[in-house]
C-alpha cells in the first residue's frame, strides 16, 4: 500500500523540515514570518510555501481586516505534514483530525495576535542568525513545553525529573549562540493589554522554577512601548529582583531598525540603562553551581 509519507520524503529539503517542525510546535506563522527566518527572499519563499501547500505539508488561511483589506497568509501544519514531523522524531502519528482541529482553532482564536508576536520574536531572532555567520538560535521551545514536567531538570536529579512540573507560564523558552556564547532565556510577550502588577507577578514564579532547578537565566519582557517599558520598570523596580529581569520594546527595536538579537535590552535591576545585544546577557546566566557568566 502506497505510504504517502514515504511518497513526500524525497521531495523535502533540510529547510522544508524545519518549517514542518516549526508549524508542528509553535501553531501559525506568517508567510513574512518564515520569509524572515529561512528564506532570501519573500518570492522565494512564497514559490516554496505554494508547492508545501500543493503537496498538503501545509494549510493556509487568510484573516480579513477589519478596515478593509486581508492580512497576509498565515500557515498551519497540515495533516500530512504533521505524520512527517511525527515520523521523523519517531513519534506516534497524530491523530487523524489533529490538523483540522489546530487550523480551527488558530482561524478562530482570540489569541492569534500574541502568538504570532511570540513567534515572530524567535523567528526575527531566526533572520538574524541566517544573515550573520557564527549566530544560531539553537533552541525555541513553545509554551506547552514549558509546562511539561521536567523540562528543565538537569538528568542527575531522577526525582525531581519526574516530579516537578513549572507553575510559571513563559510564552517561549529559547538558546541563543553568537560566537561562541551561549545564552538560555525565557521570553514574556507583552501585548499592552495586561496590568503592569500582573506582569510583574510573573516573576516569583520564575524565582520558584531557579530556585527548584538551581539555576537561572535573563526573563526577557519584550514590552508594547517604550512608555510602558519605563512603566514596566518602575513597576518592578519598588522591590528587589529575586531572577535577571531584561526589558526591550518594540517600538524601540522597530525604530531603529534592530531585532530582537542587537542591542535592544536593558537590566531591570543594577543595571546602568544602556542597551545590550543578546548574547550580552550571558553574564546574567547562572549555572548549576551557582556561578554566573556560564550557560547553563
Amino acid at each position: 500500500m502506497d505510504d504517502p509519507v514515504l511518497r513526500v520524503q524525497s521531495q523535502l529539503t533540510g529547510r522544508d523540515r524545519v518549517l514542518l517542525g516549526w508549524l508542528y510546535d509553535h501553531g501559525v506563522l506568517t508567510s513574512f514570518q518564515i520569509a524572515t527566518a529561512l528564506f532570501p527572499s519573500l518570492d522565494f519563499c512564497q514559490r516554496r510555501l505554494r508547492t508545501l501547500y500543493r503537496l498538503r505539508l501545509v494549510a493556509r488561511f487568510r484573516p480579513q481586516r477589519a478596515d478593509g483589506g486581508s492580512y497576509p497568509y498565515h500557515y498551519v501544519i497540515d495533516q500530512l505534514g504533521a505524520e512527517v514531523v511525527a515520523a521523523a522524531r519517531d513519534e506516534r502519528p497524530p491523530r487523524r483530525d489533529r490538523a483540522r482541529v489546530e487550523r480551527r482553532r488558530w482561524t478562530s482564536t482570540r489569541t492569534l495576535a500574541h502568538r504570532l508576536g511570540v513567534n515572530g520574536f524567535f523567528t526575527d531572532l531566526a533572520g538574524h542568525a541566517r544573515t550573520h555567520p557564527g549566530a544560531v538560535l539553537a533552541e525555541w521551545l513553545p509554551e506547552v513545553a514549558c509546562q511539561r514536567a521536567g523540562t528543565f531538570i538537569l538528568p542527575q536529579d531522577p526525582a525531581l525529573l519526574r516530579a516537578y512540573q513549572p507553575r510559571v507560564r513563559p510564552d517561549g523558552c529559547g538558546r541563543w549562540v553568537d560566537g561562541g556564547v551561549e545564552v538560555p532565556f525565557f521570553l514574556e510577550y507583552d501585548t499592552g493589554g495586561e496590568q503592569l502588577s500582573i506582569l510583574a507577578g510573573k516573576v516569583t514564579g520564575y524565582r520558584e522554577l531557579f530556585g527548584t532547578i538551581g539555576r537561572a537565566w535573563p526573563v526577557l519582557f519584550w514590552l508594547h512601548s517604550a512608555v510602558r517599558e519605563r512603566n514596566f520598570r518602575r513597576v518592578i523596580g519598588e522591590v528587589p529582583l529575586p531572577v535577571p529581569v531584561v526589558t526591550g520594546c518594540r517600538d524601540h527595536a522597530t525604530t531603529t531598525g534592530l531585532s530582537p538579537a542587537e542591542a535592544v535590552w536593558a537590566i531591570a535591576a543594577g543595571g546602568a540603562g544602556q542597551r545590550l545585544c543578546l548574547a550580552d546577557l550571558a553574564g546574567y546566566v547562572v549555572d548549576a553551581s551557582g556561578r554566573a557568566g556560564e550557560a547553563a
